[in-house]
């Protein structure tokens, strides 16, 4: 009876962890990690920090150089979209300054942050390992009076929600037209060229390299114009037979084939098959001209 119920219990827990499974799923060029926000989240500056937080959104989401971070499960994505699609982002390339933000700042902080020192960013060399730490050296040390200004945010993307939020695709070119801001950070422009390559060949109705817009249209149809092979002429004008073209031709008299040259002469006779090569050569014999200007015949 009790293994009854342990089976039972073992089948119902898998049931039940399913869809917490299905809430994080593979698209297209980024990821799904659960976050669908209905509106435009709002953001506040994090004091001293050129980092932004939400704080009304229940994630660890932040706002930094032009780009959306969010750290969830113990890893870090982002993204140019407040809902996405997100990257992964390894833990060895995240911006300092994003690492630099302090715990009280983290809406969900996971269970390993207690006890950590709220006004102080969270120890990553210990959570991480001494490898990390070693190759993040100095990550939790900077100069607070150089820090930069925090980037404008993409207010623009207030317009895009619900069933008007973009797809991969559109939101590389509505970001190009409405978003001036430059990532100044070096990995965050690592980051951001990134994710414009992958979106780019994704646009509908473009291939990559191909030319768009009127005059790339106009090249196209040039190109295939240039290469429609010419029409073939009549079959009488290109191989006809010799004895065809000569039946179209229209017959001459004596007289007329005695007043042309020798070589059309020989020409039409070679190809009639009348006369010989001799009188071909030389033409009719005198005797048979003057009979012919005289009116009468050869022995007449």
């Amino acid at each position: 009876m009790r293994r009854g119920l342990f089976v039972l219990c073992m089948l119902l827990g898998s049931v039940t962890s399913a869809p917490a499974q299905v809430s994080v799923g593979i698209a297209v060029p980024g990821i799904s990690i659960g976050i669908n926000l209905p509106v435009y989240p709002a953001f506040v500056p994090v004091p001293g920090y050129p980092v932004y937080y939400a704080p009304q959104v229940s994630a660890n989401f932040f706002f930094y150089d032009g780009m959306y971070w969010v750290y969830q499960r113990d890893n870090w994505y982002a993204s140019s979209w407040y809902n996405g699609p997100w990257w992964p982002v390894g833990p060895e390339v995240v911006p300092v300054f994003v690492l630099r933000v302090p715990v009280r700042y983290y809406r969900q902080p996971p269970p390993y942050f207690r006890g950590w020192r709220a006004d102080a960013p969270p120890r990553w060399g210990e959570h991480w390992g001494h490898e990390w730490e070693q190759r993040r050296s100095g990550w939790d040390q900077w100069d607070r009076s150089a820090a930069p200004r925090p980037a404008p945010l993409p207010k623009y993307q207030q317009q895009y929600s619900g069933k008007r939020y973009p797809s991969p695709e559109q939101q590389t070119e509505l970001h190009s037209k409405n978003y001036r801001h430059q990532p100044q950070d070096p990995v965050v422009q690592q980051h951001y060229q990134t994710q414009r390559r992958q979106a780019a060949p994704q646009q509908s109705g473009s291939r990559p390299g191909a030319p768009t817009g009127p005059q790339g249209q106009a090249q196209q149809k040039g190109g295939a114009d240039r290469q429609k092979p010419a029409a073939a002429p009549a079959p009488q004008q290109k191989g006809a037979p010799a004895a065809q073209r000569q039946m179209e031709q229209p017959q001459q008299r004596p007289a007329e084939r005695a007043q042309q040259p020798s070589g059309t002469q020989a020409q039409d006779k070679g190809s009639q098959g009348k006369g010989g090569p001799q009188e071909s050569r030389q033409g009719p014999e005198p005797g048979r001209d003057k009979g012919d200007d005289k009116g009468g015949g050869p022995n007449k």
